[in-house]
């Protein structure tokens, strides 16, 4: 009888680590052993592009380019990496620390398909992974965006909506008076163009139950590229009269796209469209600048209380500091106390002259169906047509249309 016993097949290597030393990222360690068991290897970045022409590569599924700063001296290998796994139909999926933004754009353009921060978040791994193995998979087709020609020139007015703290409603104001324009006249309505902007957090796809597109991550990662097509493509449409430019559906930091990406988005934009309503983040980046100069109107939304008051007072300085346009603010007072509230109506106006500023605009609290209708993914035209936040937002979408009106008649 022999002695030797069968030995268990070795399992095959489907995925592989690429780094300086592997040692550094423990944590990767971990989730790709959890993730992978024992289907996967590492490898150095010299030795990746050796391995890439062997058979062997042929049986990849993905690899995970780890990589902190100090790597950042070897950009151009690191581009050659992802261009020669891509070359073999390899997913990229980059881990990275404490590298610039600048470094991950570029990487980001030569190809790679997924970005992870380290220390790698809970379970964000493994959900990288399972996005790679199934972005081939066919899926049921989106509602394509509107068809738009080249070479259209309309200067669409941009109005923008910016929070200057959490829960001032610069999003429901955002994506109601978008809708309030699209429908503002039964004939000859303006085209209208919703931009979210917010790269993190942004909640305009839940406000009208869209679904987020990775290819609006792929058009702002190029805008070098972009044309009327590409932004078409990333573009959804609301009930046929909206068009939206939803968030990414990852989590980005919000210096990836530079000024240029942001004013080249905004061009094409204005471009096709008669207004451009754009839900910003309320935090302020280094194209803040660039959406503020190419607005026509500057919502900043506040309410009556101490954090309010004080973020928009460091707001204000802020934007003087830097010599940019202050006076195209225009302030929204959210939850406004109403008509007959003559204390609340004299604490609102001690606060505008406490800052020295206008607040032009009140909006009255909506109540419940103000979040009913956000979880419901409806604008409030449709799931509260008589509420009384969704009248004043109506009325300051015709004031809105009429200026424009007024003065695409005086050229």
């Amino acid at each position: 009888m022999s002695s030797v016993m069968p030995q268990p097949e070795t399992a095959p290597i489907v995925a592989c680590t690429i780094s300086r030393d592997v040692q550094n990222f423990d944590l990767l360690i971990e989730d790709m052993e959890t993730a992978m068991g024992e289907s996967w290897g590492d490898l150095g970045f010299a030795e990746a592009l050796a391995f890439f022409g062997q058979p062997e590569a042929s049986a990849m599924e993905f690899v995970a380019l780890a990589m902190d700063d100090i790597d950042e001296d070897n950009l151009v290998l690191m581009g050659e990496i992802i261009v020669q796994a891509k070359k073999r139909d390899i997913k990229v999926i980059l881990i990275a620390e404490d590298m610039t933004p600048a470094s991950l754009h570029s990487l980001l353009r030569k190809g790679a398909d997924e970005f992870v921060p380290y220390p790698l978040p809970e379970g964000e791994l493994q959900q990288a992974i399972d996005r790679v193995r199934t972005a081939d998979v066919p899926v049921v087709s989106e509602p394509a965006g509107p068809q738009l020609k080249s070479g259209a020139n309309k200067q669409g007015a941009v109005i923008v909506c910016h929070g200057l703290a959490g829960g001032t409603g610069a999003t429901t104001l955002a994506v109601n008076l978008a809708w309030e324009l699209a429908n503002v006249a039964s004939d000859n309505a303006p085209s209208v163009c919703l931009l979210d902007f917010d790269l993190q957090f942004g909640a305009v796809s839940t406000f009208l139950d869209l679904a987020r597109r990775d290819v609006v991550y792929e058009m702002l990662s190029d805008t070098d590229s972009m044309d009327a097509d590409m932004f078409s493509q990333a573009l959804l449409t609301f009930e046929d009269k909206l068009q939206v430019l939803t968030a990414p559906g990852d989590m980005l930091p919000l210096d990836l796209i530079s000024p240029e990406d942001i004013q080249r988005v905004l061009d094409m934009a204005r471009n096709h469209f008669d207004f451009v309503v754009i839900d910003m983040p309320s935090t302020l980046v280094h194209w803040s600048e660039t959406v503020l100069t190419a607005a026509h109107v500057y919502f900043a939304t506040l309410e009556l209380d101490m954090r309010s008051a004080q973020n928009t007072m460091r707001f204000k300085r802020a934007l003087q500091s830097e010599e940019l346009p202050v006076e195209k603010l225009r302030y929204v007072m959210n939850r406004a106390p109403k008509f007959t509230d003559l204390s609340g109506k004299s604490r609102i106006k001690r606060m505008a002259e406490s800052l020295d500023i206008s607040i032009d605009v009140q909006l009255p609290d909506g109540g419940k169906p103000i979040t009913q209708g956000a979880d419901h993914g409806l604008p409030l035209a449709t799931s509260a047509p008589k509420n009384p936040l969704r009248r004043e937002i109506a009325k300051l979408a015709a004031s809105l249309h009429e200026i424009k009106d007024d003065q695409a008649h005086a050229a």
